[in-house]
């Protein structure tokens, strides 16, 4: 969380939460006004529709917790967007003391807890062309990029995600039985194996 907001206040550009070159240091610079985060229930995403209206997505951890946002990777196989699942919606007051803060006075900063999916290895191919949905699935829980936060205003939308069904379901990606992670029924023990992505 602290790598995601020193990022934040250095004005940084999303990589995936992959600031390798943050020390403990640069972490411990970062404050949080009392050491509380605040968590809400939903978090209002405004976008532009396809045939350029004005709409928005209502994303609440208990009902609609999917969402997209741009990749950060680059070149030609590259994806073009990142899948997650928000876990928690939180605010806090934060600052820090790190040199190269230019503005080191508190201020209000939201963020999303998410769960990361990544896409189907392999050689399965999708798009209009070959008549198939971007197909993911939940990262490996031991990956650590598999949760991470994420800056609200990143999210280009929520969207909605159709479970393999043929693919079954499993409990090798998060091998705990019951977890907030599943946060649409934490009571699951188990997680589907894939999805498809509605477009």
């Amino acid at each position: 969380m602290k790598d995601n907001i020193l990022g934040r206040l250095l004005n940084r550009r999303f990589d995936g939460d992959a600031h390798d070159n943050f020390s403990d240091k640069d972490r411990n610079s970062v404050t949080i006004a009392g050491g509380r985060l605040y968590r809400v229930k939903t978090c209002r995403v405004n976008y532009t529709t396809y045939n350029v209206r004005r709409d928005f997505s209502t994303i609440s951890p208990n009902n609609s917790p999917d969402i997209m946002v741009k990749s950060a990777e680059t070149g030609d196989e590259a994806e073009k967007f990142w899948y997650g699942r928000v876990i928690g919606i939180f605010h806090a007051l934060v600052s820090s003391s790190h040199p190269e803060v230019k503005d080191a006075s508190s201020r209000h900063m939201d963020f999303l807890w998410v769960r990361w999916f990544g896409v189907e290895p392999g050689h399965y191919r999708h798009g209009f062309c070959y008549a198939c949905l971007p197909k993911i699935g939940f990262q490996l829980s031991s990956d650590d990029d598999a949760f991470s936060f994420l800056d609200p205003s990143l999210v280009i939308r929520g969207v909605h995600l159709i479970p393999a069904f043929n693919e079954g379901r499993t409990l090798g990606l998060l091998n705990v039985e019951s977890s907030l992670a599943r946060v649409l029924n934490p009571d699951e023990q188990d997680d589907w194996v894939n999805f498809y992505v509605n477009m």
